[in-house]
């Protein structure tokens, strides 16, 4: 019975061991991602920010979202969530924009 008990022991302990290593780790990333709110805060007004200025130069060209697509080369949709900050443009349609918009890159990013 003492064997038993010893046994138990012996591969209890680790396995509780491992089990408050594991609550701590969770713990950790729970506190880092709490704190991680002001950088998605953050990462949210950018999105916004170049979503705006990508509204306000398609509707100061007077152009249509379909327009900007077909120039493009991608989808009205593509465009919408762009302008809605819901996706980014890639870098080469980002250029390809701001060439249409007659402006440079910089211009477009600017403040960003």
């Amino acid at each position: 019975m003492l064997q038993a008990f010893l046994l138990s022991a012996i591969i209890g302990i680790p396995l509780l061991a491992l089990l408050i290593y594991l609550i701590v780790l969770v713990v950790r990333a729970l506190r880092k991602y709490i704190k991680g709110g002001p950088a998605r805060d953050e990462a949210k007004e950018v999105r916004r920010t170049l979503s705006e200025k990508l509204r306000e130069n398609r509707e100061r060209c007077k152009m249509t979202q379909e327009f900007v697509a077909e120039a493009v080369g991608v989808s009205r949709q593509a465009v919408s969530k762009w302008e809605n900050g819901i996706s980014d443009p890639s870098t080469a349609n980002l250029i390809a924009l701001a060439k249409l918009y007659g402006i440079s890159a910089d211009q477009l990013l600017e403040g960003l």
